[in-house]
């Protein structure tokens, strides 16, 4: 290893800190850091001028990365409450970031988040090794362990005022979802924080798990019983016949095997009973079960079950990451709580309409096409066409055409023989078109198949038959097709990215999703989430100012924005009995222009230009906004009313200006 001198005296310096720490014993977590400090200088780093700083992303590109990672923020979001309330104004800031280390939520002290702001540690950012250097985000994707990188630590001198400690998490099929980091400042170093984000990482990774494997049973186990339901509790997936699916990190620790040999093994190769042995406490709802492992070890058991009886009615949800790794093993399966068309109708027009003009061809076997801005709720319109249908009683297969690999989704949607191809599934895979026979394939995102899979679902529609990779064999198939799309397909057309025969094809009735900032039911919407999600305290009220923010909002993700805000703010709002704005997350206020405009009257934010008459057509025109403002008393939505334009094209004038 060639370090400067200037390096060597630094990476000396990082043992002494982490030494007199004394919190890993000496030369473990030092090792990493040397070794991340090589990394950085094979890259052409320089520890002594930090490299140049990376502009904050796109709002666009941040609400897409939260898109991509929705259930690693659902899960995770609630946890970092629940651990900032621990830390809270201990000058820290807790980060949630994807698998490449850029930042998708933050929360944490105002004073130290605006420090931290000075280094780009906010969300929309990239931290990995590559932009920042040594730092406990990055280090821990690369080495895929907690870290801690204390003050000198850190590779670029800008940063040594930070001490951080992360942790990786990872998914239910042991593949990487991100990290979640505690940074605060070097000076008064926390002794106990790497400790309680592994505690939150296990917490996070063990609810994902539980929810994860519905058509199977999981089995909580460890081998104190008191220690059965909580965060070290080791956790087995397995199917119907006993096939271990999953498990997650505290099982392998625990059984001692990794979870590549897991996989490998049935309930009865693990345990001393057979798998009926099961359904005895299943069916009596608490009881523990006493196992002993292939080992000798005895662990208490207590099983969960899914869905054992295996109901026709259930609806199949592929939602994969883009990951080196590939989609996920399984789909993911939910039961719709709230079926059929009339649970979209809360009272806007232009989306009484669309169910309107959907109610007609219900039953009638018109394929569908759903278009409209990311969040908009085109899954949500689609379960419902299928829960109101003649097929209602089938099962409904979703599958987001741009979140799997082009390398797997052949194979995600026409399956597989035995053999196939290197990898495949020792009894093939019938794949989503098979799973949806009977019922509804829902295909999400249809603007970003491949030319080369495009074809071939258009057979499959014409035919209504399927051939799986490695057969000759057509198999009949007898479905009703939903599509979706944020693309204009009909442009795509035109540019030779889209066939158009398989457009003509798609094309039996298609309806526009209108952008949340465009209804005019945004109150009742957000009444109904509030009373519908799970995780909010039911009974929990919202401020008049809160509401008033929401209808000035431009909502960039739509929908799906409202209601990932709406599950984080009532959490924060849990023990206050309703929801201010100080329970908001700053990059929401972030999007009305970096302020809190509610805690102000709207009418002093815009008044007439009290100035000369302008003679250019962009003064005009903000001149206009300015005075359809002061006529409407700073209500936004019919200031762009009355202009005619969006809500959208109403703030950014007045940025501009």
């Amino acid at each position: 290893m060639e370090y400067s001198p200037a390096d060597l005296s630094r990476s000396e310096q990082a043992h002494e800190i982490m030494r007199s720490a004394g919190e890993v014993p000496s030369g473990v977590l030092p090792a990493l850091i040397e070794t991340s400090w090589s990394r950085c200088i094979s890259r052409g780093l320089d520890a002594d001028k930090c490299a140049k700083e990376i502009e904050r992303a796109r709002r666009d590109l941040l609400m897409t990365e939260r898109e991509r990672n929705e259930s690693l923020l659902k899960h995770a979001a609630p946890v970092m409450n629940g651990l900032y309330a621990q830390i809270a104004r201990s000058g820290s800031m807790i980060v949630l970031t994807n698998a490449s280390g850029f930042i998708i939520h933050s929360v944490g002290d105002q004073a130290f988040l605006d420090r931290a702001s000075k280094v780009a540690l906010s969300p929309g950012v990239e931290w990995s090794e590559e932009s920042k250097g040594t730092n406990a985000i990055g280090t821990a994707l690369v080495e895929k362990v907690p870290v801690s990188v204390h003050g000198s630590q850190h590779f670029f001198s800008a940063n040594h005022f930070l001490t951080c400690s992360a942790a990786p998490i990872f998914d239910p099929c042991s593949r990487m979802l991100g990290v979640l980091d505690v940074t605060g400042d070097s000076r008064n170093p926390s002794h106990h924080s790497l400790a309680l984000i592994n505690l939150a990482v296990q917490t996070i990774e063990n609810q994902m798990f539980a929810q994860a494997f519905p058509e199977g049973f999981v089995l909580n186990c460890h081998v104190q019983q008191e220690l059965i339901g909580t965060v070290f509790e080791a956790m087995l997936a397995f199917d119907h016949d006993g096939r271990v699916l999953s498990a997650n990190r505290s099982a392998c620790r625990l059984i001692g095997r990794s979870h590549a040999e897991l996989l490998t093994h049935t309930f009865t190769s693990m345990f001393d009973k057979p798998l009926s042995a099961l359904y005895d406490p299943l069916l009596r709802g608490t009881d523990t079960l006493e196992l002993r492992l292939f080992g000798g070890r005895t662990l208490f058991g207590r099983p969960k079950a899914g869905n054992l009886s295996r109901p026709p009615a259930r609806v199949i949800s592929m939602d994969v990451q883009r990951t080196e790794s590939g989609p996920s093993a399984g789909p993911r399966v939910q039961i719709s709580k709230d079926k059929g068309l009339h649970r979209l109708s809360t009272g806007d027009g232009q989306m009484d309409a669309v169910v309107e003009k959907v109610r007609r061809v219900l039953g009638r076997d018109i394929p569908v096409l759903i278009q409209g801005e990311t969040g908009t709720g085109k899954e949500l319109l689609a379960r419902a066409i299928h829960d109101d249908g003649p097929r209602h009683d089938q099962t409904f297969v979703a599958v987001n055409c741009a979140a799997i690999p082009d390398g797997l989704i052949e194979s995600e949607l026409f399956g597989y023989e035995e053999g196939a191809f290197t990898g495949a599934r020792r009894k093939g895979y019938p794949g989503r078109i098979m799973q949806a026979d009977g019922g509804t394939l829902f295909l999400d995102e249809i603007g970003d198949m491949p030319l080369a899979l495009q074809a071939r679902l258009l057979r499959v529609l014409q035919e209504r038959t399927v051939v799986p990779l490695g057969s000759g064999r057509a198999t009949p198939v007898d479905l009703s097709i939903i599509c979706a799309t944020h693309r204009k397909l009909r442009d795509l057309v035109a540019q030779g990215s889209f066939r158009a025969d398989l457009y003509y094809r798609l094309n039996g009735l298609t309806v526009m999703l209108p952008p949340l900032r465009e209804r005019s039911d945004l109150r009742a919407l957000v009444h109904r989430i509030l009373a519908s999600e799970e995780s909010i305290p039911q009974g929990l009220r919202i401020d008049d100012e809160v509401i008033s923010l929401f209808e000035r909002h431009p909502w960039p993700g739509n929908m799906r924005q409202l209601a990932n805000l709406l599950r984080t703010a009532g959490v924060m709002a849990a023990d206050d009995g309703c929801i201010h704005t100080r329970h908001l997350p700053d990059d929401f206020i972030d999007e009305l222009g970096g302020s809190t405009p509610a805690l102000r009257p709207v009418e002093t934010e815009f008044r007439p230009i009290q100035s000369q008459a302008p003679c250019d057509l962009d003064s005009l025109t903000l001149r206009a906004i300015r005075e359809s403002l002061a006529r409407n008393e700073g209500n936004v939505a019919a200031t762009a009313r009355e202009l005619g334009i969006s809500r959208t094209t109403l703030y950014r004038k007045l940025k501009e200006g």
